[in-house]
């Protein structure tokens, strides 16, 4: 049962305000590290704890509200001049934010969140009053009888007879005790390489001495933008006008009346309900658009706090956070743009040491941006690091077997980029709790591709590495190319199309049998459709669509074309066949399949090398 029954409206508000302000406080620590005494900031940070004890309060959740008290306590020191922001105290905060965000994943559990380590209370406790940093998060001093050496004869007591001993402090359970004691050592062997020691980063990896899971929460809730409700309103009333309009005309087409005047007003009608529906489809998609600066917000405290723990000096840019993107994309590129951030600051940019060698400063620039071009979102995270070398990219790859010695000899350095996206692969020798696993790379791959988007890699040796993923706009609707297999027509999303060609016979290449054509000096596999989806081939095909994808390019033989179309796409919850993305109605009422050509290409089993001699091909 939850702690908060008849609150569940209020808790709602509370935590989706207090996630935003507690990322904004987040960001302007970051900023605050390189200005420390930039007062504004430090009063802004201060009205951010103080809102979200507030509004703690009226939930009664005295946990957060003590959490957020001592924190708030600090920074009112540090804002009036009576103490100055060091690295140590830097980190102390950040282990509070930490704490605060995990309360509130309790409380989006619908529990009160159990109170703050004790260590990390006593530390901005004594931090506060002015207490050196090595002294604020000490326990309070034993009792004299254990101090002097001889035996404790209050303990002895106490287990004797089950009862507490007497005595003046506070006093820490052994339990705490000895968990802080272990936390202490893992956050000492965690930082071991970090510039500079971090006294509360036990504090920052563990909750009340492992007592909370961290929990990503899907938001069920989106802020719109009231003009773009009276928008819908606007446009349902007139489609509601329209409506009626059309019901009155039929009224007089049944009842005989069929002169060139009720005609032409019927067709007025229509066209003019044709566009209603068309904007309104237009205003309801933008109501789901968010500024993906919602989502950027968290990475500069990700990327802060993994580059302290390496001992790496590191600043992550942001632009394009006006940048509207559905929200359920948005929600999705979470873990895709994590990974390519830890990548960044773990493998993309070198120490301070490295970079003074090389000339450079010692502070890395990592960069997270996003623009609309056309119909499609670009997001860029890009580093000025020492860059990937593909020779180095394609033994690496070849030493944990996952392309030959022969691939990896056919392989430009577009394509050897590519290769760390494949499951497995990674250029970490041992394993760390930041990367060596090889699975990072492949889940910005699997995700990305699950967004229908693409994901293009750029590298220079010494100047570093740029990462650009293509997205759609919007998932609901899509534009896909309509080509025909005889009569049956199937859609390709139009995303992958770059050029409609004709397949002359006596063009077609057998190069180590494989059929290929030449198209601007490059050679490209041919495959026909019927093959992908295991028909038998009866024709040879007409046509040829040049698809591209992340990995490859390749021209897909079709009979012929049906136009471009806007696919409103409808999923196969409870039946997904392997190659389908999912399905569409035309305006005849036909349905037709949205093919997921990465599905289909990996069903063949033709990796990296696609297509086969096809027996038309042969036969004539």
């Amino acid at each position: 049962m939850s702690d908060f029954a008849g609150m569940e409206d209020l808790l709602q508000d509370f935590l989706q305000e207090s996630y935003d302000l507690l990322s904004d406080v987040d960001n302007k620590l970051v900023d605050l590290e390189k200005s420390p005494d930039d007062r504004g900031l430090l009063n802004d940070i201060f009205r951010g704890f103080h809102t979200i004890k507030g509004g703690a309060g009226f939930l009664n959740a005295t946990e957060l509200v003590t959490l957020c008290h001592r924190t708030e306590t600090l920074f009112d020191k540090l804002r009036n001049g009576e103490l100055s922001l060091s690295p140590e105290l830097m980190d102390m905060i950040m282990a509070a934010t930490k704490g605060v965000r995990d309360m509130f994943g309790d409380l989006s559990s619908g529990v009160q969140p159990p109170p703050a380590p004790p260590e990390l209370l006593r530390s901005l406790e004594g931090a506060a009053a002015g207490k050196p940093l090595s002294e604020a998060a000490a326990p309070a001093a034993a009792p004299q009888a254990g101090a002097a050496g001889g035996p404790d004869w209050a303990a002895l007591h106490a287990a004797v007879s089950g009862q507490k001993p007497a005595v003046s402090g506070e006093v820490i359970p052994a339990s705490v005790a000895s968990a802080g004691s272990e936390q202490h050592a893992d956050a000492q062997q965690s930082t071991s390489k970090a510039s500079a020691p971090v006294p509360a980063a036990h504090a920052a990896k563990s909750s009340g001495g492992g007592r909370r899971v961290e929990t990503t929460v899907r938001e069920n809730t989106i802020r719109v933008d009231t003009s773009r409700l009276d928008q819908v309103l606007n446009l349902s009333g007139e489609i509601g006008l329209t409506k009626n309009r059309l019901t009155s005309l039929r009224a007089d087409i049944l009842a005989g009346k069929n002169d060139s005047e009720t005609l032409h007003a019927l067709d007025q009608a229509v066209s003019q309900l044709d566009l209603l529906v068309s904007d309104l489809q237009n205003s309801v998609m933008k109501t789901r658009m968010q500024p993906i600066g919602r989502l950027f917000q968290k990475y500069p405290r990700i990327a802060r706090d993994l580059a302290r723990q390496l001992g790496k000096d590191v600043e992550l840019v942001l632009a394009g956070e006006e940048t509207e993107v559905d929200k359920n994309m948005i929600e999705d590129l979470s873990d895709p743009l994590i990974h390519l951030i830890r990548n960044a600051v773990d493998h993309g940019v070198e120490s301070p040491e490295k970079r003074a060698a090389a000339g450079k400063s010692a502070k890395s620039l990592v960069r997270l941006e996003a623009r609309q071009e056309g119909d499609h979102i670009v997001i860029i995270v890009a580093d000025d690091g020492n860059g990937m070398v593909p020779e180095a990219i394609r033994a690496k790859a070849v030493e944990k077997g996952l392309i030959s010695e022969e691939e990896a000899n056919t392989l430009d350095d577009r394509q050897s980029f590519n290769l760390i996206l494949l499951p497995g692969f990674s250029t970490k020798t041992q394993i760390s709790d930041v990367s060596g696993r090889g699975v990072g790379m492949d889940v910005v791959k699997t995700n990305i591709q699950k967004l229908n988007g693409s994901i293009e890699i750029r590298s220079e040796i010494g100047k570093g590495s740029v990462f650009l993923i293509s997205l759609p706009l919007t998932l609901a609707i899509l534009p896909v190319l309509l080509v025909l297999l005889g009569d049956q027509p199937f859609a390709l999303p139009l995303s992958l199309v770059r050029e409609i060609l004709p397949i002359e016979r006596d063009k077609v290449q057998e190069v180590g049998g494989k059929s290929t054509l030449v198209v601007r000096g490059e050679i490209l596999p041919v495959i026909s459709l019927v093959r992908l989806l295991g028909w038998p081939q009866e024709r040879y095909p007409e046509y040829g669509v040049l698809m591209q994808t992340a990995e490859r390019s390749f021209i897909l033989g079709v009979d012929s074309f049906a136009g471009r179309d806007d696919a409103v796409i409808k999923s196969l919850e409870d039946f997904r066949p392997h190659g389908v993305a999912g399905v569409t109605t035309l305006s005849n009422g036909q349905i037709v399949l949205i093919l997921d050509m990465k599905e289909l290409l990996s069903d063949a089993g033709q990796h990296p090398d696609i297509g086969g001699r096809m027996p038309a091909l042969e036969a004539g």
